[in-house]
């Protein structure tokens, strides 16, 4: 498939259509949710569900015009020097999403193992409320990055369309599970990532932390040892919370504090290790600085 016919279908599929629908219906769940919370008086932070919001349409407005041409176009020549070529059909579409889903699986697992990662995907961890509008809580800038994840996809012969939209299904299907208001939903809490499973991943709780990677599907977890079922009262928010609701501080901070800690190291290999090494490394000579 040429570049040009991929290009096309980003424009003219009629699969984006589902996309569409699914983020129609995601919406309507959204502001249920929200009328329902303000009937019930459930308490809620409504300034974070403001910059919940915002964040949301600063994200669309970057993907629509900048980055979302970035991933294609850095795909492209992995597509194009691949040796093979899996055609699009009803079983292609299948397999793809399970390997998106698996992808998802490591991406978000990478994400929380290396603090440069982390430093966008901290921005969804960093509410102190859980609700459907944290589904929208996205790092403005993530969407730059994460192409890098789908290239195994497209060496084995999926194109670039086919893996940016299959791992945009993923997160579509993820909107739902930010929520309080559904309980336990027993035998499928054992297999699909549902509410309980993923308030379970935003806990700061000790037994919570780095549990329920999965996207749709849980077995990953189950099969690489991150399972964990919800068993007490989930803290949300991040072990040291941010504390503000200024949308730009709520996507940069941490790499304000990467940057400080920067200053603070004394050799090129401790900086190396601050920036891609894991979340709570330190050099030893740190205690005594600060």
């Amino acid at each position: 498939m040429s570049t040009q016919e991929i290009i096309t279908l980003f424009e003219t599929s009629k699969i984006l259509d589902y996309i569409l629908y699914f983020f129609v219906i995601n919406s309507v769940f959204t502001l249920f949710e929200i009328f329902l919370d303000i009937l019930t008086t459930k308490e809620r932070r409504w300034k974070d569900t403001g910059a919940n919001i915002i964040i949301f349409f600063m994200s669309q407005l970057l993907e629509k015009t900048v980055f979302g041409s970035i991933g294609i176009l850095c795909l492209l020549p992995f597509y194009h020097i691949s040796p093979f070529e899996i055609p699009m059909n009803g079983w292609t579409w299948c397999i793809g999403l399970l390997l998106a889903d698996f992808t998802y699986y490591w991406m978000h697992r990478l994400e929380h193992e290396h603090r440069i990662l982390w430093a966008n995907h901290s921005v969804h961890h960093s509410s102190e409320d859980y609700n459907l509008t944290i589904a929208m809580r996205l790092s403005i800038i993530e969407s730059a990055i994460e192409w890098v994840f789908l290239i195994p996809m497209i060496i084995i012969g999926f194109t670039p369309f086919q893996a940016i939209v299959s791992l945009i299904f993923i997160a579509q299907y993820q909107t739902w599970i930010h929520t309080e208001r559904i309980i336990k939903l027993g035998w499928l809490d054992e297999i699909f990532n549902t509410p309980s499973v993923h308030r379970v991943h935003h806990g700061s709780n000790k037994k919570y932390i780095d549990k329920n990677y999965g996207g749709v599907l849980i077995i990953w977890d189950k099969l690489f040892g991150t399972f964990q079922r919800e068993e007490e009262k989930v803290i949300y928010g991040l072990t040291k919370n941010i504390h503000t609701n200024n949308p730009i501080k709520i996507n940069f901070i941490e790499y304000k504090h990467i940057w400080n800690d920067l200053k603070l190291c004394k050799s090129w290999n401790d900086r190396f290790r601050i920036v891609f090494g894991n979340l709570i490394w330190r050099p030893s000579y740190f205690k005594k600085q600060k």
